[in-house]
C-alpha cells in the first residue's frame, strides 16, 4: 500500500469517527486538525527522503476526504435521526416558516461539515511538516543566474 494512502486512511479514521460520535463531535475541529497532523507524521516516518510541505497538505487533504466520508456515513444518519425532528419542532414553536425541511437542512449541514473537515485536515497536514520533519534538504541551492542572461541587464 502506498505510504500516502496508508497515512491518509489512519488519519481519516481519526478525523471521521470522533467527529461522527455525539458529544465527541463537539471537538470536531480538533479531530480534523489532529487527524491531518497524524497523517502527516505517519507519512514523514514512512518516507525515505525529506517530505516537502506540499506532500503534507496532500496527505492531510486525503485524510480529510476519508474522514469526511466516514462522517457522512456514520454521523449524518445520527444527526438526521436525532436532530431533524428537533429542528422542525423548534421552528413550529417559534412560528418561523422555512422553505426546507429539517432533514434537508441536516443533509446540507453534514456536507458543509465534511468540507470543513477536509480543510482542517489539510491544515493539520501542513502543520505536521515543520513540526516533525527534521531532515535537512539534500540538494544544494541552484546557482545564481549568469550576467546578461535571460533575466540580465535591463539598462537602456
Amino acid at each position: 500500500m502506498n505510504n500516502k494512502l496508508k497515512a491518509a486512511l489512519i488519519g481519516g479514521v481519526i478525523v471521521g469517527l470522533p467527529s461522527a460520535i455525539p458529544v465527541l463531535n463537539y471537538c470536531c475541529c480538533i479531530w480534523g486538525i489532529g487527524g491531518g497532523v497524524v497523517a502527516g507524521l505517519l507519512y514523514i516516518k514512512g518516507s525515505q527522503t525529506r517530505v516537502p510541505t506540499g506532500d503534507g497538505a496532500i496527505v492531510g487533504g486525503l485524510a480529510g476526504v476519508v474522514g469526511g466520508v466516514i462522517y457522512l456515513i456514520i454521523g449524518l444518519p445520527i444527526a438526521i435521526l436525532f436532530g431533524a425532528a428537533a429542528i422542525q419542532e423548534a421552528w413550529a414553536k417559534s412560528g418561523v416558516q422555512v422553505p426546507i425541511s429539517g432533514t434537508l437542512l441536516m443533509i446540507l449541514s453534514g456536507l458543509v461539515a465534511a468540507v470543513c473537515l477536509i480543510v482542517l485536515a489539510t491544515l493539520g497536514g501542513l502543520l505536521a511538516i515543520p513540526i516533525f520533519e527534521k531532515r535537512k534538504d539534500d540538494q544544494a541551492p541552484p546557482p545564481p543566474p549568469a550576467e546578461g542572461g535571460m533575466g540580465g541587464n535591463y539598462a537602456a
